[in-house]
């Protein structure tokens, strides 16, 4: 079979074509790494040194960049506005779209279908098209500028994929599991909570990722709704580097090497089950 990578033993054509395919993957993930770290050492230059020499190491390594963005700069607020949003937003999304999912999984009704189908529908229309009625939705219930607006938007956002993955996964949580649990006296919201919700654990590692990096970079909802500098994100305190004739780039790096660390610490600690959740039913 073409896809068993082992070396030793293999005929002469298969040897070549796994050097290539390890020479193609060594480039890839180059080309993918090299640019993170680009942007972590330039963010220990100043800016001089960055347009001047922008490949090259830093000739020290100083904390000055770090401390200026972090305290001179405000930045410590914009994190904290981003963390406080994304924790928030995640938490309702994860809530109510398991229970939602859990609904749909488990009840047959009347109007199950339809109410499958317009968590679906949130899917293929994009919110940003519809920005002027929902301006004025937030506006009539004077939530501009409070961080209640976008949570309540990057809720929306989160709850139809959150209910169309979550749905699929209980679906496939074996029903006798849940009639052991009712003849041992567990009610519906104890098997929601002690027994499906372990059982679809790497589902819930994917949808924290697949919607907290979305909500973690979203630039445009907060530009719009969050128009006071206490209440920026991460995303739009970064705008304030770039000036209208000149640039701090090395500002700007060291803002990005500190905006990366949330979402890629979720996904060091989540990876196994976020892989677990891709891969899940692949193979029978």
């Amino acid at each position: 079979m073409i896809t068993d990578f082992h070396y030793k033993g293999a005929s002469p054509g298969k040897r070549i074509f796994i050097t290539v395919m390890i020479i193609i993957m060594c480039l890839y993930g180059i080309l993918i790494i090299y640019p993170l770290f680009n942007m972590f050492t330039s963010s220990f230059k100043t800016n001089r040194a960055i347009l001047s020499t922008p490949f090259s190491l830093p000739s020290e390594f100083s904390l000055q960049n770090f401390k200026t963005v972090w305290i001179d700069k405000g930045f410590s607020h914009f994190f904290y506005n981003s963390i406080l949003v994304t924790l928030v937003s995640m938490f309702f999304v994860i809530l109510f779209g398991s229970m939602a999912a859990y609904g749909i999984a488990r009840y047959t009704y009347k109007g199950n279908t339809l109410v499958y189908m317009l968590f679906l529908s949130g899917i293929m229309l994009p919110l940003k098209a519809a920005i002027i009625p929902l301006f004025l939705i937030i506006k009539s219930m004077g939530l501009i500028n409070s961080r209640l607006s976008v949570i309540m938007i990057f809720m929306a956002m989160g709850l139809p994929s959150t209910v169309f993955i979550l749905s699929g996964f209980m679906k496939s949580v074996p029903v006798e599991l849940e009639y052991a649990a009712r003849i041992d006296g567990c009610n519906d919201f104890t098997i929601y909570w002690k027994i499906v919700m372990p059982m679809v654990a790497p589902a819930l590692a994917l949808v924290t990722i697949y919607n907290a990096v979305p909500i973690w970079n979203d630039f445009f909802f907060p530009l719009v709704f969050l128009q006071s500098n206490a209440m920026k994100t991460l995303p739009v305190g970064l705008s304030t580097f770039f000036g209208q004739y000149s640039t701090n780039w090395n500002l700007l790096f060291t803002g990005l090497s500190i905006a990366i660390l949330p979402m890629l610490i979720l996904y060091l600690f989540m990876s196994k089950y976020f892989i677990k959740g891709m891969t899940a039913g692949a193979v029978k």
